[in-house]
Parts: C-alpha cells; sequence; structure tokens
C-alpha cells in the first residue's frame, strides 16, 4: 500500500464513458484524449461517428474486450463499450499544486459531497468565480464521471481540481502550508460574508446530511455559516458551494 496521498492515475485525466459522451469529447478538438477504448462488440452510428472522429484526429483506437473497457470505466452498466481517457490541463495532486500555490489562494474541499451533480455545478461555479483550487478526494467526493461533466456543463475540464487521498489528511498539509482552513456548518457563529479574507483560506463542504467527517473537522480553524431568513435551516451543497466561490474571491481582504 503506498502512502495516503500517493499520486494515481486518475489524478491527470477525467475517464469519459458513454458512446455519446465520447463523440462529444473527441468531436471538441480542444480536448486532448490520451486513450480510446472500443469493445470489439460495439456496434452502430455513434460508435462509426466515434471511429470517424478518431481516425480525423490521428488518434489509436483500442479495439478491446467488453472486459477491458469496464476495467478503465469502472462502471459496465453504462459505459456502452466505449471509454476514454481525457486530458484535464489544470487537474492535480494536492502535493505538486502546493510546489507552485500563490501566496494568496482560496480553496474550496470537499468531504462527502457525493452526489454527482453537485459536484459538477460546485466545479463550473468555481471556474467562473475565479477559485485557485478545488479539493477532490478520490473518497469523500463523487467521481469526475460523465454525469459531473454534463451537470458542469463540460467545465470540469477546465477546473483547477486538486487530487488527493482522503480530505482529512489533505486538510492537515493544507493547514501546514499557512492555509486557514474554516468549515461551513450550522454552528459557525461567523458570517461568510463579514469574513476579511485571509492571504491562504480553504472552505471545506460537507455532506448535506453528515456535515464534516470527523477526520476534517480536527483540522478546522473556524467556523462559518451562511446567513438565512424566514427560518430556512440550510442550502443544497450546490447552492451553498456557489455562494463560498464568490465569496472567497470577490470579498474584500
Amino acid at each position: 500500500m503506498g502512502t495516503l496521498n500517493e499520486p494515481h492515475p486518475r489524478d491527470r485525466w477525467i475517464t469519459v464513458y458513454g458512446r455519446k459522451p465520447v463523440s462529444e469529447v473527441l468531436e471538441n478538438e480542444e480536448l486532448a484524449v490520451s486513450r480510446l477504448l472500443v469493445s470489439h462488440t460495439a456496434r452502430g452510428a455513434v460508435v462509426d461517428r466515434i471511429l470517424a472522429a478518431a481516425h480525423k484526429r490521428s488518434l489509436k483506437v483500442e479495439r478491446v474486450t467488453p472486459k477491458l473497457v469496464n476495467k478503465l470505466s469502472r462502471n459496465a452498466r453504462q459505459d456502452q463499450g466505449v471509454a476514454a481517457d481525457v486530458e484535464a490541463p489544470r487537474m492535480t495532486t494536492l502535493e505538486a499544486w502546493l510546489e507552485n500555490a500563490p501566496a494568496r489562494a482560496s480553496v474550496l474541499a470537499f468531504d462527502g459531497v457525493t452526489t454527482p451533480g453537485n459536484v459538477g455545478l460546485i466545479l463550473r461555479s468555481a471556474v467562473a468565480a475565479g477559485l485557485d483550487g478545488v479539493l477532490v478526494p478520490r473518497k469523500g467526493a463523487a467521481p469526475i464521471s460523465p454525469l459531473v461533466i454534463k451537470a458542469s456543463a463540460g467545465l470540469a475540464f477546465q477546473a483547477p481540481i486538486l487530487r488527493c487521498a482522503e480530505p482529512g489528511p489533505a486538510l492537515k498539509l493544507l493547514s501546514d502550508h499557512g492555509f486557514v482552513i474554516f468549515g461551513l456548518g450550522g454552528e459557525g457563529t461567523d458570517s461568510l460574508f463579514d469574513l476579511a479574507r485571509p492571504e491562504r483560506a480553504v472552505y471545506v463542504l460537507g455532506s448535506e446530511s453528515d456535515g464534516l467527517s470527523p477526520a476534517s473537522r480536527e483540522q478546522v480553524d473556524r467556523w462559518l455559516r451562511i446567513p438565512m431568513a424566514r427560518g430556512v435551516e440550510s442550502l443544497n451543497v450546490a447552492c451553498a458551494g456557489t455562494l463560498v466561490a464568490y465569496a472567497a474571491t470577490w470579498m474584500k481582504a
């Protein structure tokens, strides 16, 4: 077994599967495809378009068994015999990012955000707001899948995704590099919108049902809340993530 934050093959590429999603990727020449697998048994008009698009881009097509496609996609029910690894230029490991992280940086972190639609919407907001990074652990967040890509309107490929194994140790590492760790939750006494933004800050979003995990809670320096009126208790995590993304990047220091 490796260390907790050892680099993983999926820290550099986003695996896209399913005939329509792969076809759309191949038609977008701004996206670099490093590997394309098509099952020997895959047939039909969309498969023909995939093969034609790959030929046009001089991309090697690996015709393999359905089982090998399943192994890459990790979703045998929905890959439809097609899967591709697509380069994500701004996705990297947390450790690699920290080597050249800006002196002033804002990072959003996931801890238990496992619904693909919410992850995709937050990634879209992060790109729009200009966040420096979004911590997406392999354990504690939904995988970057076609569902996430669709919810992000394709912006997942442009998002500054920082990969790690688990959120707790990653937050500790960020803290060691001078980041203040803010937890978002109902117990927060300080409003997100009244906060003077520190030079380096991490804002942690937990699951809607359980909040932050114990390992992440141990790293929190300060708790923040999103003020709400008319007795509303909470927001969907994607809505909360959007507010945090903009507050973190646009609020006055």
